[in-house]
């Protein structure tokens, strides 16, 4: 049986990773709106892991006995400057996830959960990757802006995700 000190916070991340995948639909479709089909697969299907990661703590709760309780989810952005305004929030909002995932692990030391803390190692892990990848298309994004590079090459490379 999970602890309600445990049952909360997870409970909390749940409606975090939703908000993930609810942000990450939004920049699909904002992309889908700039005719940038590749750019919109890469966030559908980051779209698709973020919902994954919230399943994931949802059948962790239900496993371990616990309540799951969902809360709404707030409304995302809708608009950016451009592709590379976009993928900064990408890389700024994975740093915040990483952050609530590490207060999440914190919680369960504390808490001496030990199951919690091998199934957050997972989301450790997982967040490293995210973090490299947001970053990776930054650094791509404004090579583009500094020197005048095809964005449509980045589109190209981003519609390859899962090929």
């Amino acid at each position: 049986m999970i602890g309600k000190a445990m049952q909360d916070v997870i409970n909390e991340q749940i409606n975090k990773e939703l908000y993930s995948s609810y942000l990450y639909l939004s920049m699909a479709a904002y992309f889908e709106d700039k005719n940038l089909p590749g750019f919109a697969k890469w966030m559908h299907m980051q779209e698709g892991e973020e919902r994954a990661h919230a399943m994931k703590l949802y059948e962790f709760l239900v496993d371990r006995g616990g309540r799951v309780a969902l809360k709404p989810i707030a409304a995302p952005e809708s608009d950016w400057k451009s592709a590379l305004d976009l993928f900064k929030q990408v890389a700024a909002h994975e740093a915040a996830v990483t952050a609530s995932i590490h207060s999440l692990y914190e919680a369960a030391l504390k808490e001496k959960d030990y199951s919690a803390q091998a199934m957050l190692q997972w989301f450790i892990t997982e967040q490293v990757e995210e973090e490299k990848n947001a970053a990776e298309i930054v650094a791509q994004l404004e090579l583009v802006e500094a020197r005048g590079t095809a964005v449509m090459m980045v589109d190209h490379r981003l519609g390859k995700r899962g090929a």
